[in-house]
C-alpha cells in the first residue's frame, strides 16, 4: 500500500490564491461582426460614357471611308461654286462682287445638307431593312439619348464638311481668306447650322418610309436649297415680297445670313443675334419632334 504525504501550503501560496479569488476578471470587448463584402459584379457605367462610345463608333465608321465622306459632302457644293462663282464670273455673266457673297451661302448650305443626309438616310435604312438600330436600342441608355446621339453625329459630319469647304471654296474662287477675328461667330453659326441639319434629318428619318425616300428627299431638298438665301441675300429681295417671305420662313436662311453678317460689311444681312436666336429655336423644335418620332418608331 502506497502512503501519500501532503506538503503543507506556505503563506505565499495562500496569499496568491486569496488575491486571485478577490480580483475581478477583466471585461472582454464584444466582437463586432465584420461588414459583408461588396458584390464583385460588373461595374456600373454611366449613360454618358455609353453614349460617348456609341458616338465614337459612328465616327470611326465614317473615318474608315474618308473618300466616300468627302464625295458626299463636297462634290455638289464644289460644282455649284465652280459654275456660279468661277465659270459665269469669268464669262462676265455675273458681277465680280457676287463671288464673295456666294461662298458663305454655299458653306452654310454644306453644313446643313451634310448633317441632314448623315442623319436621315441611315435612319431610314435602319428602321426598314438593316435593323441595325436595334443594337443601339439594346444598350443600357434611354431611347431619347440614342436619338440625341444621332443628331450630334449628324452635326459633327456637317460641321466637318463645312470646315473643309471653306479653304476649298476660297482656292476655287480666288477670294481673300476670311479674317481670324471672325472665327468665333463663324464657328457658332456653323455649329448651330449643323445641329439643325441633324435635328431635321432625325425628323425625316423617322417619318419617311424606305420605298419613298428618293421621292421625298428630291421634293424636300430642292426647295430647301433654293429658298435658303445661299445664292442671294434675304434683304435684297425687297422687290419680291412674297418670295422674301418664303425665304424668311426657311430656317436654313439664317445660317447663310449669319455668315454674311460676320464676313460681308457691304451686304445687307439679318443681324447675327437674330440669326443665332432663330437657329437655336429651330433646333429645339426639330429635336423635340424628331425625338418623339424616333421613340415611336423604336417602340413599334
Amino acid at each position: 500500500m502506497t502512503v501519500t504525504t501532503s506538503t503543507p501550503a506556505t503563506a505565499t501560496d495562500t496569499d496568491t490564491a486569496a488575491t486571485a479569488a478577490t480580483t475581478p476578471a477583466a471585461p472582454t470587448k464584444p466582437v463586432r461582426p465584420s461588414a459583408p463584402s461588396a458584390p464583385t459584379g460588373p461595374r456600373k457605367v454611366s449613360q454618358g460614357r455609353i453614349l460617348g462610345s456609341i458616338l465614337w463608333r459612328d465616327i470611326l465608321v465614317t473615318a474608315r471611308q474618308p473618300w466616300l465622306f468627302l464625295a458626299e459632302a463636297l462634290l455638289q457644293p464644289l460644282f455649284i461654286l465652280f459654275i456660279f462663282g468661277k465659270v459665269l464670273a469669268d464669262m462676265d455673266y455675273v458681277d465680280s462682287s457676287y463671288v464673295p457673297l456666294l461662298l458663305p451661302g454655299i458653306v452654310g448650305l454644306t453644313a446643313f445638307i451634310s448633317a441632314l443626309q448623315a442623319t436621315a438616310l441611315p435612319l431610314v435604312m435602319d428602321f426598314s431593312y438593316s435593323k441595325e438600330i436595334e443594337d443601339r436600342l439594346m444598350a443600357p441608355v434611354g431611347i431619347r439619348l440614342v436619338a440625341l446621339e444621332k443628331i450630334v453625329f449628324g452635326g459633327i459630319r456637317g460641321f466637318i464638311a463645312a470646315a473643309l469647304m471653306i479653304p476649298v471654296g476660297i482656292l476655287v474662287l480666288g477670294v481673300s481668306w476670311w479674317p481670324a477675328a471672325a472665327l468665333p461667330p463663324i464657328l457658332a453659326v456653323l455649329v448651330l447650322g449643323s445641329l439643325l441639319g441633324g435635328a431635321l434629318g432625325l425628323v425625316l428619318g423617322t417619318v419617311v418610309p424606305a420605298r419613298r425616300v428618293g421621292v421625298v428627299f428630291g421634293l424636300a431638298l430642292t426647295p430647301l436649297m433654293f429658298t435658303a438665301a445661299a445664292q442671294y441675300s434675304l434683304l435684297s429681295l425687297h422687290g419680291l415680297k412674297w418670295f422674301q417671305v418664303v425665304v424668311g420662313i426657311n430656317p436654313i436662311t439664317y445660317i447663310n445670313e449669319g455668315l454674311r453678317s460676320v464676313l460681308l460689311d457691304k451686304v445687307d444681312s439679318v443681324p447675327l443675334g437674330i440669326d443665332l436666336a432663330v437657329l437655336a429655336a429651330a433646333i429645339v423644335v426639330a429635336s423635340v419632334v424628331g425625338i418623339r418620332g424616333f421613340t415611336r418608331r423604336a417602340v413599334d
